[in-house]
């Protein structure tokens, strides 16, 4: 089966829906498919729910789909650098489902691995915990929390094969490798494309069998989400 396509928009053709429920990896803005969010907002599809750590920022990521109102409802962890997302949170146009970080990660983990729930004592005792199951074990308090499944992932990696085994770069691995494996579609845009059996089997971290469609996006920018320098030094 050929996997690789010409472009995000003939990556997508075919499977961005309204009403869908997408992963979207990355971390701020490091290792965001932003080539692909692109396209789904060209794809006009709307009341879209997203999984994402961030929503992005105004102007970038996830933020543009707000910019046209194609997101009914977010699952993120953190969402402070889109005024836009504040504006449509409050006015209530936008759902917000907020976790701890660390939950969010092991409920996707989780829905990669068929695990439908899980207990875990973050959150215990706060506005995270109402309306969740509580259980002791060995004393301590836990809520349960429900794994995490799409209908598509979109994901960056920094290089891949045609068979679509993927390599992330640094902290452009937080959440892709994850979101990879928790949907009935992954589409990976490749900064770097090879053919398939050049990447050495250990250097691997999504293997190409979870991967449905590839599309190469070289020299892709590469946004700072808050640039932060010293003053030059005077000679």
């Amino acid at each position: 089966m050929k996997k690789v396509f010409p472009d995000a928009k003939a990556a997508l053709a075919g499977v961005v829906k309204d009403g869908m429920t997408i992963m979207a990896g990355g971390f701020g803005l490091c290792g965001i498919p932003d080539t692909l969010i692109e396209a789904i907002r060209d794809s006009g599809a709307k009341d879209l729910t997203f999984i994402s750590n961030n929503a992005g920022v105004d102007g970038a990521g996830l933020g543009i789909l707000l910019e046209t109102k194609q997101i009914r409802k977010m699952i993120s962890s953190y969402v402070g650098e889109n005024k836009l997302f504040a504006e449509q949170y409050l006015s209530g146009q936008l759902e917000l489902e907020f976790n701890p970080q660390g939950t969010l990660a092991e409920r996707i983990r989780a829905g990669g691995a068929g695990i439908p729930a899980f207990f875990t004592k973050t959150g215990v005792g706060t506005l995270i915990a109402e309306g969740k199951e509580e259980r002791e074990f060995d004393g301590e308090r836990y809520i349960m929390e429900r794994g995490l499944f799409a209908d598509i992932s979109i994901v960056h990696a920094w290089k891949g094969d045609t068979e679509g085994n993927l390599v992330y770069r640094k902290t452009a691995r937080n959440f892709n490798p994850m979101m990879a494996s928790a949907s009935r579609m992954t589409i990976a845009q490749v900064e770097h494309l090879v053919p398939a059996g050049e990447i050495d089997p250990d250097q691997i971290h999504t293997p190409g069998i979870f991967v449905k469609r590839i599309v190469h996006v070289a020299n892709p920018v590469k946004r700072i989400e808050q640039r932060t320098v010293r003053k030059r030094e005077t000679a």
